[in-house]
């Protein structure tokens, strides 16, 4: 017989009942002699991987027949942590005492063993399956002569121990790298090896290291990549302009922000009979990128470029990014176009999809064409091409309307930016700006996404698409039960549409609650995510709808491109669809993971910045508004600075408070005093950690 992994789990589910010996389980399953010593290693090597679980006197069985489960273990700063299933269901709590020395996203075995709490499961690690930390970042610090490190991220709740001999010099409160020597036991810490020094914790480079290395980001370029990359020419080849489509006459121009580098779009627009010829060009990366290449791979690991306030981690090499592939103006570069024609109420028309050349004309901003659109002001390049951007405006308006009459939701939430000054320290925190023009790029990339993700749907191309889910019921249920306070409701609350969601947030357009509405159903939305399967986006109520317009700091874009090429003039086969299935969902997993990743590190980028800013303001009294509401105090935004800090529910001491989750509000027990989300307040900032990343406030006055 041909063993494997599958067959040996199918035959023990069909005829064992009970744990048994290696020796009884070849003769149950009737292993032949010759296959007995392949067997026993299959074996073994399934109980390393968890699908088989080994217990006293030697004996293997199924995890699931004895209530074991295989996942993750999410540590938590206080020592206890919660497991995550590798199959769908709730986390499991593990105290404690029930982590039998298991680490922080260790790959362990769990029993489930009692239900002690409404809706939480508790349980016990059995077995660690593998350790997967191999390095940590930290703080050095010196105890008793011994030198310790104080991981950055707060999960890993051991100290590693550092011995004198692997110190390499460090020196109290310095920032270090480390690799793990061993793991903890019963009786003795985790041990560590110093690998590199980064400098002090109130180093602002030391800091920003801290979080790049914490999160293993790739921020060099190995050198077979940066050699392919030189190996590329700049100039656009004969060949490719006799077989392209050549736009270089036409008034294109790309629009980004002040500080952008990186252009991999244009667009371009003229007046029709019955309405536009709108044109979204994009930076054809897949021309010089190819697939398995050394960049490609690269770029695949990547995933995504990283921004924060100082700086940018590429997906591409400067070459490509900022260079060969990037829009400049007044340089011929390889693109793929998308042409859309709309009637004059925004409906579409018909679509190509093609190679090309463009010469973008200019490099406006957001800021410019705002300027222009709305006061007439602007150098001469916004004022001559002033008529081309109020036809954009006049379609970017309609398509916008258009795509909240089908149910588009749209959150009002500021999203705060960070402004730094010359030293690259920062300056002030404030409500980034979203204009005019920042809609007008905003709806004809949508545009040009969704005609892409209609075209591969209609051919049934396998492809990957940016989908979002509808919201889980309960969340849907909880969330009409907190705004009921403020007399609303959901027109119809079981299987709510997009429409429906957008017609409760224009009810609360402009009243007190208006923020907290945004921010509570937000919270309530699951996240949007790449997939090979084509569930369409809820949130912007689109049955199709994939990523195509940044091929230069998104990889899925660049997957997505190479579809596109592939099929332009022939069909998907059934046997290529079935070969392509697997890669494309192989590829979905990564850029979701990849986008996961580089949205954790520009976050911890950004709360480190705040910190830092807030580091000298202690004492500083701030209005607020109450962000968020746990049993250990609720988090307040500071309306001056777009910082949050924490009131700790121990410095309310005028009452006990208990924690409503289902409210999101504390309520004191005796007088029944309440602080709820949305709610206004006056705080004092009482203490600043940076190394913590938290800010403590205390209330000034109560409501």
């Amino acid at each position: 017989m041909k063993l494997s992994e599958s067959a040996i789990l199918k035959l023990m589910h069909e005829k064992t009942n009970r744990p048994m010996k290696i020796s009884e389980l070849a003769k149950c399953l009737a292993i032949p002699d010759v296959q007995r010593a392949e067997f026993r290693n299959y074996v073994k090597d399934m109980t390393e991987e968890g699908s088989l679980i080994r217990i006293r006197g030697g004996r293997y069985g199924l995890p699931d027949e004895m209530n074991l489960v295989s996942g993750t273990l999410q540590g938590h700063p206080d020592g206890y942590g919660f497991f995550v299933c590798d199959k769908p269901g709730p986390d499991i709590y593990i105290g404690r005492k029930n982590m039998e020395n298991a680490m922080h996203l260790d790959r362990v075995m769990a029993r489930v063993e009692s239900r002690r709490e409404k809706d939480r499961l508790h349980g016990r690690v059995i077995r660690i399956l593998e350790r997967k930390t191999v390095s940590l970042v930290g703080v050095y610090e010196t105890f008793e002569r011994q030198g310790w490190v104080i991981p950055s991220e707060r999960k890993y709740f051991h100290d590693i121990f550092i011995p004198a001999k692997d110190r390499k010099g460090a020196k109290d409160g310095q920032i270090v790298c480390l690799e793990i020597v061993s793991y903890p036991t019963k009786h003795q810490p985790p041990v560590g090896r110093v690998v590199e020094v980064l400098g002090r914790a109130d180093d602002p480079e030391a800091e920003l290291q801290s979080v790049l290395r914490k999160h293993l980001v790739r921020q060099i370029f190995p050198e077979d990549v940066l050699e392919q990359t030189r190996s590329l020419a700049d100039a656009v080849d004969e060949d490719e302009r006799a077989r392209r489509k050549d736009l270089t006459d036409w008034t294109i121009f790309t629009i980004d922000g002040e500080k952008a580098k990186d252009f991999d779009d244009a667009v371009s627009i003229e007046k029709t009979g019955d309405g536009y010829r709108l044109g979204v060009h994009i930076a054809d990366v897949g021309h010089y990128v190819e697939e398995n290449s050394p960049v490609d791979r690269e770029a695949y690991e990547r995933g995504t470029s990283i921004y924060y306030p100082d700086g940018v981690i590429p997906m591409l090499p400067f070459a490509l990014s900022n260079e060969i592939c990037s829009l400049k103006p007044g340089v011929e570069r390889l693109t793929l176009t998308v042409m859309m024609d709309f009637d004059e109420s925004g409906e579409l028309l018909k679509y190509d999809i093609f190679d090309s050349i463009v010469k973008s004309r200019y490099r406006f901003t957001y800021t410019g064409v705002a300027r222009v659109l709305e006061h007439g002001e602007g150098d001469d390049r916004y004022q001559a091409a002033l008529p081309t951007l109020e036809l954009m405006r006049d379609l970017s308006q309609t398509l916008r309307k258009r795509r909240f009459d089908k149910g588009s939701v749209d959150f009002k939430i500021p999203e705060p930016e960070i402004v730094l000054d010359a030293q690259g320290k920062v300056e002030k925190i404030v409500a980034a700006e979203h204009n005019i023009a920042h809609e007008l790029i905003e709806e004809f990339m949508l545009s040009a996404n969704q005609v892409v993700a209609r075209r591969l749907s209609e051919r049934d191309i396998p492809s990957i698409h940016r989908v979002h889910e509808r919201p889980d019921e309960t969340k849907i249920v909880a969330f009409n039960e907190f705004i009921k306070s403020f007399g609303l409701k959901l027109a119809h609350l079981h299987n709510p549409s997009p429409k429906d969601l957008q017609n409760l947030l224009k009810r609360a357009l402009g009243r007190p609650e208006e923020r907290v509405v945004n921010t509570v159903l937000l919270r309530a939305m699951k996240k949007a995510l790449y997939s090979e399967k084509d569930p369409g986006h809820f949130c912007l109520a689109f049955e199709h709808y994939t990523h195509f317009t940044s091929p230069i700091r998104r990889y899925p874009d660049l997957v997505t491109h190479r579809t596109v090429k592939r099929f332009f003039k022939s069909k998907c086969t059934a046997r290529e669809r079935q070969r392509l299935l697997p890669r494309i969902a192989d590829f979905a997993e990564q850029s979701s993971r990849a986008e996961l990743k580089a949205m954790e590190v520009e976050r911890e980028i950004n709360d480190l910045r705040r910190v830092q800013f807030m580091a000298d303001k202690v004492n500083e009294v701030y209005s607020g508004t109450i962000t968020g509401v746990t049993a250990f105090g609720f988090f307040v935004e500071l309306a001056e600075a777009f910082v949050e800090g924490l009131v700790h529910v121990s410095s309310l001491r005028d009452d006990y408070y208990i924690y409503l989750e289902a409210e999101h509000k504390l309520k004191g027990q005796h007088k029944h005093k309440t602080y709820q989300i949305g709610d206004p307040v006056k705080v004092r900032v009482t203490n600043v950690d940076v190394k913590k990343r938290q800010i403590d406030l205390t209330l000034v006055k109560n409501k």
